[in-house]
């Protein structure tokens, strides 16, 4: 089995670095740390750590930054399900009405804002979106 290169050197004056002189302080190592891996260290970060992508990357949407807000929505089979005439959403933590499922019977439904579907079948089935 082959030594490691410094095993190999144990023992001797300079361990491989040729003169002493050369290799004495911390100016040698080109600077601390990650300093220098997009000028002089470039090629030792893309060999050793090729996975670790730098600076940023796409895009984070309204939401995550805060400058919209996260709207909570419910379901007309939701809705249907709780088997009430009058449902006022916003008491059960909800914005939005969408307009997933069937309603067969009239439903009397307020919210802050519906989806066109929604508003249609509430009124299909006899029933109102009331915008609060």
């Amino acid at each position: 089995m082959k030594r490691k290169k410094r095993v190999k050197l144990r023992g001797s004056k300079t361990c491989g670095r040729g003169s002493k002189k050369k290799h004495r302080g911390k100016g040698s190592r080109g600077g601390k740390g990650r300093a220098g891996t997009f000028k002089h260290k470039k090629v030792l970060r893309l060999k050793s750590e090729p996975w670790i992508i730098y600076g940023k990357k796409g895009f984070k949407s309204l939401r995550k930054r805060g400058l919209k807000e996260e709207v909570k929505a419910i379901n007309l089979q939701e809705l249907v399900k709780l088997g009430e005439k009058e449902i006022d959403v916003t008491e059960l933590g909800y914005q939005k009405v969408l307009g997933k499922g069937k309603v067969e019977k009239p439903l009397v439904v307020k919210a802050k804002s519906f989806s066109e579907v929604a508003k249609r079948k509430l009124e299909e089935a006899g029933g109102k979106a009331i915008e609060v």
